[in-house]
């Protein structure tokens, strides 16, 4: 067994509004043979583990894996899927390799969001006799509990607009994103609106591509790279599936799951600590509760550490140096994206590289109003982790 495993290669396709000219296998082949090239790994001799992460709703047929078996190296080979979010695959990846069981892992995360629409998809995720027939949706969803977050902890709209200011500008350095844009404050507030307080600019627009990940346990990393990405903790959490069982300006879950990671990497303070933040902005006002949920700062704080630039790519805190998902990252592929961006920053290999990231934690969601919670602290320097790896109820 390993106690210590790390991310040696990453790869991502171009994200794009809509990529007509591959099927979903071919987009994922895109990642996986930049991902194989850039480590000179063979899928068989030298990995011995995949991961893929999809929806079978996204991808319109069951068991939607099936359409990337073959180019993920899963004929008569281990090949696994994890739906929703990519985050969980790197957090599925990383128990396998401590356990021992595997040695090299390869992973996916693939979804083409212009093959359907979001709002038919998302509404399949609500109980079916109470709420999915309301016409739910996660903008809905995600309205309700932006009006209750900004209303408990005083978050102005002002504040919010600054997050989309911020990570679009941010998206036009990234050669992968394709929604970066500069805009005004006055252009961001006066978008259509969508589902009050929810503009169109606030959402992560649709959105074609595909992530890979290999990681690797501390031997076989050293042998494949010399600056490869160490996961430091890991922590995943759920919270309630109905909207009126949890008050939706807290975060419970994204709480428990960070402060099982930060205890696994040795993290007491994450405010001194850590050097970056990747979270999952699929909603601008999620950047905001998310930083708090992360223990980054005080509730209701970070309305103002985004508008005093305290964020920034040169702040003191940068938060999603990418663009983050406002920036275009697909569903599904969202966390998986945000481990491959806070990942690059560590090895020295990002198209927006910034200086003097030691540690940097990545965060991801699924669920309607982050119902699930995924959080992976990366460092430059290998510690041993916790055998204590576990999930919070």
């Amino acid at each position: 067994m390993t106690d210590r495993v790390a991310i040696v290669g990453v790869a991502q396709t171009r994200f794009s509004p809509k990529r007509a000219d591959v099927n979903v296998g071919e987009l994922a082949y895109e990642a996986i043979e930049q991902v194989l090239q850039q480590t000179g790994l063979e899928i068989g001799r030298d990995i011995d583990n995949s991961i893929s992460c999809s929806h079978d709703i996204w991808d319109g047929q069951t068991i939607s894996d099936i359409g990337i078996t073959d180019v993920i190296g899963g004929h008569l080979r281990n090949e696994e899927k994890m739906a929703m979010d990519g985050s969980t695959a790197a957090y599925y990846a990383t128990i396998g390799i401590l356990s021992g069981e595997f040695d090299c892992t390869l992973l996916l995360a693939h979804t083409k969001m212009s093959q359907t629409n979001r709002n038919v998809v998302n509404n399949t995720a609500f109980d079916p006799i109470y709420t999915r027939m309301l016409g739910f949706d996660f903008t809905s969803a995600a309205a309700l509990q932006a009006r209750r977050y900004m209303s408990v902890y005083g978050i102005s709209e002002e504040q919010v607009a600054h997050v989309v200011m911020k990570n679009l500008a941010n998206a036009r350095l990234n050669l992968v994103a394709h929604n970066g844009r500069e805009l005004s404050l006055d252009e961001i507030l006066n978008a259509p609106m969508l589902a009050d307080p929810i503009r169109s600019l606030d959402v992560a627009p649709d959105t074609d591509g595909a992530v890979a990940l290999i990681m690797a346990s501390e031997e076989r990393a050293k042998k494949i790279t010399d600056h490869p990405a160490w996961i430091l903790g890991i922590g995943s959490c759920y919270d309630a599936h109905y909207l009126g069982d949890r008050d939706l300006a807290d975060c419970m879950a994204l709480e428990k799951a960070s402060a099982m990671a930060y205890r696994m990497a040795g993290i007491g303070d994450p405010r001194k600590q850590i050097d970056l933040v990747e979270l999952g902005d699929e909603f601008s006002y999620q950047e905001l509760l998310w930083l708090e949920g992360l223990g980054l700062c005080a509730r209701g704080e970070a309305g103002y550490l985004t508008e005093n630039g305290i964020t920034s790519r040169s702040g003191e805190l940068p938060v999603n140096v990418s663009g983050g998902l406002l920036g275009g990252v697909p569903a599904n592929v969202a966390g998986l994206n945000r481990v491959a961006e806070a990942a690059q920053q560590i090895m020295g290999q990002s198209g927006v590289q910034i200086q003097n990231v030691d540690i940097a934690v990545a965060q991801g969601h699924s669920g309607f109003c982050g119902q699930h919670q995924c959080v992976i602290v990366l460092g430059r320097e290998p510690r041993s982790l916790s055998a204590s790896v576990g999930r919070a109820r």
